[in-house]
């Protein structure tokens, strides 16, 4: 679909789309949230990740004011350990992350707590034609924008579970994330680590060959990659405001599932994407609905041994889940929301 089919989406009916998502999502947990007592606060402020695999935080909106908020608030971040520490602060109060930046900003000591899970599988790692595995990357040459970022720790744990040693087998090469694709096609890099939209347009341009894809490949994809967190004041002194929300985002993910044609239009509306087809391959190749049968202390548990046989934690997972864990509200929601 061309810009111009893009631009015909008017903001008609994105209001519609986004009405047939509040009706739905009224119609899924009418009964549930009619016997709760109203939030706590009619305010809720949600970072929003410039990854369009995190679409269940742009269409929770409505879902959201359908739970009792009247005043929704989004502001834009990288998400990764910096997204917890300002999480924890008090700049949101709740958020989706990547499982990896979780376990380290929880052995870091940041005040913030997880919820659930939400889905798997966004990441993929493309590589030159000669490398097929990953035992292959040891010496390799990897961008990444940050130690800490979101692709050093991916990598990493990947490496980690192989046997190599991601302090000394890997060539990091920090560079400015836009510069990636460039470094690769030059030769510069051996390896890209790419998320949606970015992975379906290296698939559609042929650049490079597919090492990993995080939601076919084991054990990746038996794991979260996307998880909800809260800031731990917010969630102690808000139990209402924190169910209501964390419902609104999980009956997100299901319309991301059964309706990816709304929510690509919802992204590109909300100017998460321009590209309303890269959208809408991410909305329908993602697991949305994997918040309703995977276990979320597994994904932390199995990131949280990579790191700490790398020596990149200090902190046990034992120790992690059960400081950085709330599981309570979608042990409910898993109840609620059955079907």
């Amino acid at each position: 679909m061309d810009d111009h089919e893009n631009a015909r989406w008017g903001r008609r009916e994105v209001v519609k789309g986004l009405t047939l998502i509040t009706a739905a999502g009224l119609i899924a947990g009418r009964s549930a949230s009619a016997s709760e007592p109203p939030p706590e606060t009619k305010t809720i402020t949600l970072f929003q990740p410039p990854s369009i695999c995190t679409a269940p935080t742009a269409v929770a909106e409505e879902l959201l004011r359908a739970e009792g908020f009247t005043d929704v608030r989004y502001v834009p971040v990288v998400t990764g350990v910096d997204s917890s520490r300002k999480l924890a602060t008090g700049e949101a109060d709740l958020s989706l992350n990547f499982v990896s930046s979780l376990v380290v900003a929880l052995d870091a000591g940041h005040a913030v707590v997880v919820l659930a899970g939400i889905h798997v599988g966004c990441l993929e790692l493309i590589a030159r034609e000669h490398l097929r595995s990953i035992r292959d990357l040891k010496g390799k040459r990897v961008a990444v924008w940050a130690f800490g970022s979101i692709p050093h720790l991916f990598l990493a744990a990947m490496v980690a579970h192989v046997g190599l040693d991601p302090a000394s087998d890997i060539q990091w090469v920090l560079r400015p994330p836009g510069t990636h694709v460039e470094l690769f096609t030059e030769g510069k890099i051996d390896i890209l680590i790419v998320f949606p939209p970015q992975a379906q347009e290296l698939r559609a341009r042929k650049i490079g060959h597919v090492v990993v894809a995080t939601v076919t490949d084991q054990p990746w994809s038996q794991y979260f990659c996307c998880m909800v967190e809260g800031n731990r004041d917010f969630v102690r002194k808000h139990p209402v405001a924190t169910k209501r929300a964390l419902r609104a985002l999980l009956k997100a993910a299901d319309l991301c599932a059964s309706d990816p044609e709304t929510a690509a239009r919802v992204l590109v509306d909300k100017r998460q994407t321009g590209s309303y087809e890269y959208a809408l391959q991410t909305m329908k190749e993602l697991p949305y609905r994997a918040w309703r049968a995977f276990d979320p202390e597994d994904s932390l548990r199995f990131y949280a041994l990579r790191f700490h046989e790398a020596k990149m934690i200090k902190s046990s997972p034992q120790k992690l889940i059960a400081q950085g864990t709330d599981w309570r509200f979608l042990k409910e929601l898993k109840r609620e929301l059955k079907g």
